[in-house]
């Protein structure tokens, strides 16, 4: 409910007619008025927006700057229309950067060409319209990928390829970085501090690539990773599937530390491949086991708390037996002895325009979806774990509005808003008492930190300013609450049946702040 652009005149014009001296007052009931509120809804609403082939942005190779820019907006706008309230950006595709960086060369999914800068700094550009319309927005890396198969530009001179090319494996048609290689670890972490150091991102975030899916030799048999110089070196005498689980075990273990360090109110999160090893499974769960396969054990970094939220990736539908959703999810919840949050990856991008969609790394079922699949999972989620959160893979069906998603999800998952859930656990300035302030076009709500007039009670520390990330608006019409959140920034017009507001700030890592309310 953001207007621009509004006149005081039209402002004042919507509001209903009043004796002349009545105004929004406060702190007159205010206490009682504000404990009156419901409790904020919580939820994480997200969607991944991949980079690798342009899946989701940008639409090709090649696009101007400005064009560029429009698609963020757009997608952004998007994100806002569906009831989403978080973005997972993919930063690193491949050993590359859609960012500035002096440790790795430009994508070449911007320009067509690696190693060739745009003129502006795309996730700086993302940060600045995501916030600027309240969204999260964290940050995806692929850790160990180096060449993607559809690939088309040479590799930049900058690229580990060329700087590092003992640490890099071809491995069927993809190039990988050796997981193995200790100075390739440190790399990657040295990648993930720049990022951290440098870019307001809320979260860091890795998916389902750590040891490459298999690749089969002519003859049918499995071709195993060329990691035989660097087992040889480090292996120390585990069995070959130990050390490169290990190696992958303390990648993740650096990786939470490192967050904790550079940005504590930022979170991990990682997005595994959906089932559990199978020691562990439900019964009747069949499939391909990552902890064999790709040497994530998952389970071990869950137990230990090395991560802030989990993404398994779900794809499956609710009635395919094997992979069935709603035990996979049960499953998850029962391994998190430390309780974190588990928010399922959705397969959005299975509803097609009554097209086949393609097959799944793992197996699973091909044929398009309907957007009920998709609601019936996210309401199956919500009954199981309820104040959790989901997110959709990938932007581009909500994007495309395949099927009429867009207009099913408002009506069926998303017909009120929510904010992430928050974390409490992680450091942060408390959010400031808000005042209201009358503006051009409606009003604003902003930190407290002097007294100017009735509409403040309190002084707030101005150190705390800073942490206000978003503004979270109850609206009172006929007894009935209403409720929506802005960006700390936004200009709101009052809706003209309200007769009360209540309005408190959210901070970096989702607490809210004290309440204030004014009455008419």
């Amino acid at each position: 409910m953001v207007h621009q652009g509004l006149s005081r005149r039209s402002l004042l014009a919507a509001l209903p007619l009043l004796p002349a001296c009545a105004q929004l007052v406060g702190p007159q009931p205010t206490a009682a008025l504000a404990a009156s509120a419901p409790a904020i809804p919580r939820e994480f609403r997200a969607a991944w927006v991949a980079t690798v082939a342009n899946i989701d942005w940008p639409s090709r190779k090649g696009l101007s700057d400005a064009e560029q820019q429009q698609e963020v907006r757009a997608i952004v706008a998007r994100a806002r229309e569906v009831g989403l309230n978080a973005l997972i950006l993919q930063v690193r595709t491949s050993a590359d950067a859609l960012y500035a960086s002096r440790l790795e060369p430009w994508s070449e999914y911007l320009s067509g060409t690696q190693g060739q800068a745009p003129g502006y700094d795309p996730l700086a550009y993302w940060i600045e319209q995501t916030h600027g319309a309240g969204l999260e927005l964290h940050a995806w890396f692929n850790p160990y990928r180096a060449r993607q198969l559809n690939a088309k530009s040479d590799e930049a001179p900058s690229h580990l390829a060329n700087t590092q090319p003992g640490w890099v494996k071809r491995y069927g048609k993809q190039l990988w970085i050796d997981p193995g290689e200790p100075g390739a670890a440190q790399h990657s972490l040295a990648v993930f501090r720049d990022v951290l150091e440098r870019y307001a991102v809320d979260g860091i975030h890795i998916d389902d690539y750590f040891y490459p899916y298999p690749e089969k030799n002519p003859d049918g048999t499995e071709l195993d990773f060329p990691d035989e110089a660097s087992y040889a070196a480090h292996g120390e005498g585990l069995s070959k599937a130990d050390w490169r689980r290990r190696n992958v075990d303390r990648l993740v273990q650096a990786m939470h530390a490192l967050v904790r360090e550079v940005r504590p109110a930022a979170r991990l999160g990682i997005s595994p491949f959906g089932l559990m090893k199978p020691s562990e499974r439900p019964e009747g769960i069949l499939g391909f086991s990552q902890y064999d396969k790709l040497y994530a054990d998952v389970e071990l970094w869950l137990r230990e708390g090395w991560l802030d939220y989990l993404v398994p990736q779900l794809y499956w539908p609710r009635a395919q037996t094997a992979q069935a959703f709603g035990p996979l999810l049960q499953g998850w919840m029962r391994l998190n002895p430390k309780g974190k949050p588990i928010w399922p990856g959705l397969y959005t991008s299975r509803i097609t325009q009554g097209q086949a969609g393609g097959e799944l790394q793992g197996g699973g079922d091909t044929r398009g979806w309907q957007p009920e699949e998709v609601s019936g999972q996210i309401a199956l989620t919500r009954e199981l774990n309820p104040g959790s959160g989901h997110v959709h893979f990938s932007m581009a069906a909500l994007n495309q509005d395949r099927r009429g998603v867009v207009g099913h999800l408002r009506a069926q998952s998303y017909p009120e808003p929510a904010l992430p859930p928050a974390f409490a656990e992680l450091p942060d300035l408390p959010a400031p008492a808000l005042a209201l302030r009358a503006v051009d076009g409606g009003w604003r709500l902003e930190p407290a930190h002097e007294p100017a007039g009735p509409l403040v009670s309190w002084i707030q520390d101005p150190q705390s300013a800073h942490s206000l990330q978003r503004v979270w608006l109850w609206w009172r019409e006929g007894g009935r609450w209403r409720g929506e959140w802005h960006a700390a920034s936004a200009t709101f017009q009052r809706p003209s049946a309200a007769d009360a507001l209540v309005a408190s700030g959210i901070n970096r890592i989702g607490m809210e702040g004290p309440r204030r309310a004014w009455t008419l």
